[in-house]
């Protein structure tokens, strides 16, 4: 344990056994600062600064300064932020790994004991971004996928299993259970860690930093977490902090309830409308209020996740009972949960009515006011109101269209019943797929619902629309089967294709041949309906041009009608057995339904057996042949997995640095390019904005 200088290591009893923490109480008690008028993500930072107190990286100067920070000052001070752990997703997880391996080598040529290169903090990887949606459509696309996605991956998936075994303190979540940030929520995540330090149980916030930009899923649930940089990732598994400023914390008081129709997706979609147009990039989002009682811990999360897209670091919800709930409703130990609820409670961290945080800024917001809407095409925070929806894209076709040296026809409504004949507009995928919905049983089992119904009134979708399903862990599928509601997302083709992050990250495999070359030919115009959180032209798939996001239940309605140029709210979907219009709302399931449904088939007992050998993997995993020994056997010919050289010539006593000079721009990009338009999880296309 560090020197605490300020003394302020006190003592707790849960469930008889004694547990130490660094106690935020104390600090205030002792006349230093004001910490109770804290937001919650700053006390998170200040309890990491108590705790990793050594007065070098953190001093005490560092730890006054933050709980005496006016957070309406709007000053800068810097401080360093130690995370609980790491998480890694499998692309931008291997270099880390690799680099971890070849450090491996650079100490066994110096006579050291190469055993002794381990990450000084947990890691976890999750292997679910190399699943892509080749078969679709059909009952064994999802084993037909996961064969292809082995034979592809499978030097890359040996040498991460060789990484399991040989490292200390890294595990490896195999293929085809889940997408990290779910998996994160449902199973990693504590919340609270308890560690046994020099002897003694030791209590603390859980904290974290991923390579993936939607490691802020997991701020729902009270942990501080989001995405970093590949370096920034080794660095802290190696134990180094991570250097970042005091940030402005924006409070956005949620008021009211969401009205009967709207799903959290249409929630997330305003508020990321919102906070973009507010201005947010680079600062902490804090929610609170009495609107908090009427969002369930998966509506949290998925606000969470989208954190990304209107530009905060993270988007926190502080513990509360909803927390305890959920971790009993996952499988969480019972002595855990209950050193979670102590621990926060003593803290001070345990969300409370009566208690607010003074915030940098806070913004209003009225869950009542949102209504069922998408995004696109272009851009997360380009919100499109339901209702508005067809008028929208129509002003898009037309100046796509036009932009393309094509003659404009405003009129593009009429499609036939092959692909051959398909127009500007058509609805070419339909994905239920990402993190980012497939984490939240609302809208999950609302899809199966209108499914049901969509399907008892005859209903189907149209033949050139390629169909998936993509849940983010095994539980999805588990409850959706308990609930009768798989079949009837078969029948209308939404199949299972695989656990993973797919369609969202351009995963989404080609098009029919049909389909791409009329798309081709004709140099049309068509979209794409997913329940994810990226839409960036280009993106998707690489012919489809317009990107709408949207709610699970929308994706299988827009499925059914085929076309951006369907009015939702008032057109037809199709007709039934008697020849008469169904509409959306004919099929829509209300909130009561989607309870009583939800009440009956979530069970802690799914939880328990999809997580029971997370690690272990199925029979294609266990039977990876798999290099064995402290250091990895490097393939002289692969042109994957390589031994940098970033360690050859290394010598015990470092070489003196040097200036960097004339160094050149590697790469200039323009306005709304990111990282993931260029990151090697997904395509870049030669005429995307990235390419």
């Amino acid at each position: 344990m560090t020197n605490n200088v300020l003394n302020t290591r006190s003592k707790m009893t849960v469930d008889g056994d004694t547990v130490e923490f660094y106690s935020l109480r104390a600090l205030e008690d002792s006349g230093i600062g004001s910490v109770d008028r804290l937001p919650y993500a700053l006390k998170i930072l200040l309890e990491n600064l108590l705790r990793c107190e050594d007065g070098r990286a953190v001093t005490r100067e560092d730890i006054v300064t933050l709980a005496d920070w006016d957070v309406r000052a709007g000053r800068q001070q810097e401080i360093a932020f130690t995370p609980a752990r790491i998480l890694l997703q499998d692309f931008t997880g291997v270099p880390a790994v690799v680099d971890l391996a070849a450090m491996r080598d650079g100490v066994a040529r110096l006579g050291g004991d190469p055993a002794r290169v381990n990450p000084r903090q947990p890691v976890d990887l999750v292997i679910d971004h190399s699943v892509q949606v080749d078969h679709y459509g059909k009952p064994e696309a999802f084993q037909l996928n996961a064969e292809l996605e082995f034979s592809r991956n499978r030097e890359r998936y040996a040498f991460l299993r060789w990484g399991q075994n040989a490292f200390e303190n890294f595990s490896v979540v195999p293929p085809d259970t889940g997408i990290v940030h779910q998996v994160n929520l449902e199973y990693l995540a504590h919340v609270v860690c308890l560690n046994k330090v020099e002897g003694v149980n030791v209590a603390y916030p859980d904290t974290l930093v991923g390579t993936d930009s939607h490691t802020t899923m997991v701020n729902g649930l009270g942990v501080v977490g989001w995405g970093v940089g590949g370096i920034e990732a080794e660095a802290a598994m190696l134990g180094q902090p991570i250097s970042m400023l005091i940030p402005d914390v924006i409070g956005v008081h949620l008021f009211g309830r969401l009205a009967e129709g709207v799903t959290a997706t249409d929630l997330v979609l305003a508020m990321t409308e919102r906070l973009r147009q507010y201005g947010v990039v680079g600062k902490f989002v804090e929610f609170y209020g009495a609107g908090l009682a009427h969002l369930t811990l998966a509506d949290r999360a998925t606000l969470g996740n989208m954190s990304p897209e209107y530009g905060a670091t993270i988007a926190v919800f502080p513990i509360d009972d909803l927390t305890l709930d959920y971790l009993r409703l996952t499988g969480r130990d019972p002595r855990h949960i209950r050193l979670v609820e102590s621990y926060a409670k003593t803290q001070g961290l345990f969300r409370e009515m009566k208690s607010e945080a003074v915030y940098s800024d806070t913004i209003d917001f009225d869950l009542a006011v949102v209504e069922p809407s998408l995004a696109g095409p272009r851009r997360p925070q380009d919100r499109v109101s339901l209702s508005r929806a067809k008028d929208e894209f129509n002003d898009v076709v037309n100046s796509m269209v036009t932009d393309s040296g094509q003659e404009s026809d405003s009129s593009l409504t009429n499609f036939q019943k092959s692909p051959d004949n398909i127009d500007h507009g058509a609805v070419v995928v339909a994905a239920i797929t990402s993190c980012t919905n497939t984490s939240n049983p609302s809208v999950m089992i609302g899809a199966g619902l209108l499914a049901k119904k969509a399907v008892e009134r005859g209903l189907k979708v149209k033949p050139w629309v390629k169909t998936s399903f993509a849940p983010g862990s095994l539980v999805v599928t588990e409850y959706l089967a308990a609930a009768g509601l798989l079949d009837y997302l078969d029948q209308l083709g939404f199949h299972l294709v695989g656990y993973g992050c797919t369609t969202c990250i351009g995963n989404s495999g080609p098009l029919p041949k049909a389909v791409s070359t009329a798309i081709t030919e004709r140099k049309l115009v068509v979209a794409s309906v997913l329940s994810g959180n990226r839409n960036f032209e280009g993106r998707i798939q690489s012919q489809v041009r317009a990107n709408y996001l949207a709610s699970p239940p929308l994706v299988v309605a827009y499925a059914l009608a085929g076309s951006m140029m369907v009015d939702l709210t008032s057109e037809s979907l199709g007709q039934d057995a008697e020849n008469c219009d169904v509409f959306l709302h004919d099929i829509w399931p209300s909130v009561s339904e989607i309870q009583d449904v939800s009440e009956v088939v979530l069970r802690t007992e799914m939880f328990k057996s999809s997580y029971a050998g997370v690690f272990e993997g199925d029979e294609r995993w266990r039977q990876l042949p798999t290099p064995e020994g402290q250091q990895f056997n490097w393939d002289a010919d692969s042109t994957y997995i390589c031994n940098p050289p970033f360690f050859d010539g290394l010598e015990m006593m470092p070489a003196p640095l040097q200036d960097i000079r004339e160094a050149r721009v590697l790469a200039m990009l323009g306005d709304s390019v990111t990282t993931d338009h260029i990151s090697p999880a997904g395509a870049i296309p030669a005429d995307s904005p990235a390419g």
